[in-house]
C-alpha cells in the first residue's frame, strides 16, 4: 500500500510542460547530473522503480537495444524513482543494466513527464525532441518499440 500511495504522490500533482532532456537527475555516485548530456542522440528514456514486475522484463530488452545500436547514436537512460536507493541498487544486483542509470528519488522529474504508469518509456531524436511515449512494457510489442528506435536513428 505504501508503494501504491507513493506511486499516486508521484503522478496526481496537475499538467506539466512537455517532456524533456531540461532535467536535472543524480548518477551512481550520487552527483547531479543533467540529462542534455545526451543531446545530439536518439535517447530513450525509461522510468522504473524496484517493486515495478514489468520493468524486470523491460531491462534485458533495453540492455539488448543499447548494445546493438549505441554506436548508432542510442543513448538508454533508465531513470529510478525510488526513495530508498538500496532498494534500486537490489534491484540492478538481479537485473544488470549495461546501459545509463540515474535517479529521481525526489520525483520531480516523474512528475514533468506526467507518468501515468510504470515504467514509462519517452524516445527523444536527435534534436531533443519528443517524439513517442509508451506506458509499461509488453513483450509483444519489443519488435514495434525497436522499429521506433531504428527509424529514429535513420532520420
Amino acid at each position: 500500500m505504501k508503494k501504491l500511495l507513493l506511486l499516486l504522490g508521484l503522478f496526481s500533482v496537475g499538467a506539466y510542460a512537455a517532456p524533456s532532456l531540461d532535467h536535472q537527475v543524480f548518477d551512481a555516485q550520487n552527483q547531479a547530473v543533467s540529462l542534455t548530456e545526451f543531446k545530439g542522440k536518439v535517447v530513450y528514456v525509461d522510468f522504473w522503480a524496484s517493486w515495478c514486475g514489468p520493468c524486470r522484463k523491460s531491462f534485458p530488452w533495453m540492455n539488448a537495444m543499447a548494445q546493438k545500436y549505441r554506436d548508432q547514436g542510442l543513448a538508454v537512460v533508465a531513470i529510478n524513482l525510488d526513495t530508498d536507493k538500496a532498494l534500486a541498487d537490489e534491484f540492478l544486483k538481479q537485473v544488470p543494466a549495461t546501459f545509463d542509470v540515474r535517479f529521481n528519488p525526489e520525483g520531480d522529474v516523474a512528475r514533468s513527464f506526467d507518468l501515468l504508469g510504470m515504467p514509462s518509456s519517452f524516445m527523444f531524436n536527435r534534436q531533443g525532441q519528443l517524439v513517442k511515449s509508451h506506458v509499461g512494457f509488453y513483450q509483444d510489442n519489443a519488435a514495434d518499440y525497436e522499429q521506433e528506435l531504428v527509424s529514429l536513428l535513420k532520420e
